[in-house]
């Protein structure tokens, strides 16, 4: 009796203060910056606050306890915030009860690797841009991290646009006498010889192998662009001699192609390899080829997301959460992958109506999870090598940025039994 009355009065106190209980950081269209609103999340999380993740409700708002300093951070970084009492939030819970709706604990704050090359290259990568832009921390790490196997510290890892098959981004043709190149060819074959490999492929591919163990012992991976097909192929390739003479020395195995082994891949089967080291394309994976001009312009580029249950299927739904579901297209080294060539045990999450054309997937593999998706920057249509990077202070409700920072919060989740 004495707790309720407690209770009550503590309620009543915070009513007449108008100091709310609860914040509703809105996730709809009427959100000033959704990409910073993910940062305040994580900030919450970090100062061991848990965060609810409302999936479905106003384009995934975040409700969280209100606690000192909450609503002045909201207010620096230029996020839109709702105060709501407890009669409120009870009232948002009955709407998700009956709603394609469903509520997401986030207990921790994920501990973060980019895999991205101490060298600087002339592209940017829109993960770190949007890391950086949202205030979320995050370690880089590279190859002999990964194979002294600190991926372990991690819970969350993005790939860079690495090329794990070893043959430098298929750049050679136009860029072989590029001083980036030169330097960049230098540096992996000194760091491959330090490591003891014979090349800078069987480097990579030990690398990639490497990767998909730290995904099968539980780790979140996330990769875009080339980093995704690359990933696969170098997994395929292992024991295979899959590239040219340009980067190991040696011409391919001339039965490369029917000595890949498909089985030992995280998303994609039954590709062709492109061998070709002045072709600008590893497969077939990636539709249309880098090779080939987009029948599309900017105006009518849009994918579609797909509409998931929240209740059954609540991590596709995370993945997924935006105040939009067609986003504008962009392009990249791989800009989409090809239906066919999608194992069927992975999630299609992103794709474009009526076409062979899949932008953003998911699977499982072990006790972790990958996650795919597709094209270079979701604000920069064609991106070229040297171009400047995007700047997120233009684009702060961007839907596409939106995806990405979704993989972020995921493995935060509190695990429960799936109903699928």
């Amino acid at each position: 009796m004495k707790s309720l009355v407690f209770s009550l009065l503590l309620t009543l106190f915070f009513t007449l203060s108008g100091w709310a209980q609860y914040l509703l950081i809105p996730m709809d269209l009427s959100q000033t910056d959704h990409l910073k609103a993910y940062g305040v999340a994580y900030w919450s999380l970090k100062h061991g606050v848990n965060v609810e993740w409302l999936l479905n409700y106003r384009g995934g708002s975040f409700l969280i306890k209100n606690f000192p300093g909450l609503e002045q951070e909201c207010l620096i970084r230029g996020v839109k915030t709702e105060k709501v009492d407890a009669a409120t939030v009870n009232q948002i819970y009955a709407t998700i009860e009956q709603e394609n709706m469903e509520r997401v604990l986030l207990e921790k704050a994920p501990k973060i690797a980019v895999y991205t090359p101490p060298n600087k290259q002339p592209w940017d990568d829109a993960v770190t841009l949007v890391l950086t832009y949202a205030q979320i921390d995050y370690d880089k790490i590279y190859d002999e991290d990964v194979l002294a196997g600190k991926l372990s510290e991690y819970d969350w890892l993005h790939l860079h646009h690495e090329d794990f098959t070893g043959q430098y981004g298929k750049f050679y043709a136009t860029y072989r006498n590029a001083p980036w190149y030169i330097e960049e060819v230098q540096v992996n074959e000194a760091l491959a010889k330090k490591l003891g490999y014979p090349s800078v492929s069987e480097e990579k591919k030990a690398v990639a192998r490497a990767i998909k163990q730290y995904v099968l012992d539980g780790g979140f991976l996330f990769a875009m662009c080339s980093a995704t097909d690359a990933l696969d192929i170098a997994l395929a390739a292992e024991g295979v001699d899959i590239v040219d003479v340009p980067f190991d020395g040696t011409p391919p195995d001339p039965h490369c192609q029917e000595k890949l082994d498909f089985s030992k891949t995280l998303a994609f089967q039954n590709f062709r390899l492109y061998t070709d080291p002045n072709l600008y394309e590893y497969s077939d994976i990636d539709v249309p080829p880098s090779f080939a001009p987009r029948v599309r312009d900017p105006e009518t580029d849009y994918f579609t997301l797909f509409d998931f249950s929240a209740k059954y299927d609540p991590v596709p739904t995370m993945l997924t959460q935006n105040h939009v579901n067609i986003i504008k297209g962009f392009m990249g080294q791989t800009t989409m992958f090809d239906r066919s060539k999608i194992k069927p045990s992975v999630i299609i999450m992103g794709e474009v109506e009526n076409t062979n054309e899949v932008k953003y997937i998911h699977g499982n593999a072990g006790k972790g999870t990958f996650t795919f998706y597709g094209g270079h920057d979701p604000e920069d249509y064609t991106h070229a090598v040297g171009d400047p990077p995007t700047q997120l202070e233009l684009h702060k409700n961007s839907p596409g940025y939106r995806l990405i920072l979704n993989n972020i919060l995921f493995p935060a989740a509190k695990k429960k039994k799936l109903k699928t």
